[in-house]
């Protein structure tokens, strides 16, 4: 999975992100790009366009969604058994998405937004007897970035 979220699990609100933070967008870029990306409906209509060079899967409850440019699933285990080829599939939200990941993920690729923001979709806590943290990376707050964050690996014990 990857994610970024506030201090408290927020995702965004009103299907948008609640900060702009250039240098993680370019992190998902540098991660995603090339493999499957595991999304919810919502989270695939905030793009405004169809991401380069991905493969877009979209779960959604709706039988009749079809949407060019995306693989329409019904379920995480559908989901995973199109990307199955694919040695890092990214599961990218939203909250509801990123809560059924936490049952098949084996690594999470997380940054931690260090603030606390209004929001109507949350990432779920991670279980510290599951999981454990390998990396760590700081950055401070700067003239592109309003927040400091952290990224953080996280791997299934």
């Amino acid at each position: 999975m990857i994610a970024a979220a506030g201090e408290k699990n927020e995702l965004g609100k009103d299907n948008d992100l609640v900060w702009h933070l250039p240098n993680d967008f370019k992190r998902f870029k540098q991660l995603t790009t090339g493999h499957h990306i595991i999304m919810g409906r919502k989270t695939f209509e905030s793009f405004p366009k169809l991401l380069p060079n991905r493969i877009h899967i979209v779960i959604t409850r709706n039988t009749d969604y079809q949407k060019e440019g995306a693989l329409v699933v019904h379920s995480m285990k559908a989901a995973l058994e199109i990307a199955k080829d694919d040695p890092q599939p990214f599961i990218i939200g939203g909250g509801e998405i990123y809560t059924m990941g936490m049952e098949v993920a084996d690594r999470i690729e997380l940054t931690r937004v260090h603030g606390a923001f209004e929001a109507d979709a949350f990432f779920p806590a991670i279980p510290q007897e599951d999981w454990e943290t390998i990396f760590t990376e700081f950055h401070e707050a700067d003239e592109r970035h309003n927040y400091a964050f952290t990224y953080q690996t996280w791997v299934r014990k």
